[in-house]
């Protein structure tokens, strides 16, 4: 269902990327995926705007402003959101879980309530209650994003506190000498976990966004000064690609197979 208008409690509903020069992620982005863009002001005395990226209209993702966290030597990213029905109930499950809580409940304007926490293995992922915005109003679509992935060096521990906070069934399978992970919610996958590629790799929440032809959109953000991290290559699920923004954040896109 590529068009949202709600998402179930438990399930990746949003992606934005915090970035060191929002102007130029901004025209990437949009040469990339032909993004269009709503800026929403943050802070507009000092021209500070959280960039909502649309296709026809729809909210897809967003892109902001590092802010502080630059200073303190955070590199842009893509961050994952999670949906909810009431972000200081789950919030409140994090810390008996193993977890932490980063920032704690806060509004966001009208838009949505919201949390920051770390699992037990590092990686940093943020909790939302809709009002609002419920996140992305088109998804599974060429240039949206399709799919959330944990990267972390222990599976089995980090689906034991996403079970416990979200209600995630870890469904362990062997695909090509390695393992892979489905996170399922009521039966159904909902995101994905697998151990680093390579080696020194931190925990973190990867974001995929969907491609008619990976090879192509590979090809595109090279011209646009993107770097190719993992070249197209052909996976059980499709063809994807690792490639890197001008600005230093990672990302994924895929081709999916037809079903």
């Amino acid at each position: 269902m590529p068009q949202r208008s709600e998402y179930a409690s438990g399930t990746p509903n949003w992606i934005d990327c915090q970035t060191s020069d929002q102007a130029a992620a901004k025209q990437f982005y949009s040469g990339l995926f032909g993004w269009s863009y709503d800026d929403s002001p943050i802070d507009e005395a000092n021209g500070v705007y959280y960039s909502m990226a649309q296709i026809g209209g729809k909210n897809v993702a967003a892109i902001a402003p590092l802010g502080d966290m630059a200073a303190q030597g955070v590199p842009p990213h893509w961050n994952s959101y999670v949906s909810v029905t009431d972000v200081d109930a789950t919030t409140a499950l994090v810390e008996p879980a193993g977890g932490t809580v980063m920032m704690p409940p806060f509004d966001v304007m009208d838009a949505g309530r919201m949390s920051v926490v770390i699992d037990p293995t590092g990686a940093v992922l943020n909790i939302w209650q809709a009002k609002n915005n419920i996140g992305a109003n088109l998804v599974n679509e060429a240039g949206a994003f399709g799919w959330t992935e944990l990267v972390t060096p222990d599976p089995v521990k980090a689906g034991e506190f996403y079970n416990k906070v979200f209600g995630w069934e870890a469904n362990h399978t062997a695909m090509e000498g390695m393992e892979y992970t489905e996170f399922k919610l009521n039966g159904e996958s909902v995101c994905g976990c697998m151990k680093p590629p390579m080696p020194g790799m931190p925990p973190v929440w990867t974001v995929y966004f969907q491609t008619d032809d990976t090879d192509a959109t590979v090809a595109k953000a090279q011209s646009l000064g993107g770097t190719v991290m993992v070249p197209p290559t052909d996976i059980p699920p499709g063809r994807f690609a690792v490639i890197i923004d001008p600005q230093g954040a990672a990302f994924n896109v895929i081709k999916v197979n037809p079903m």
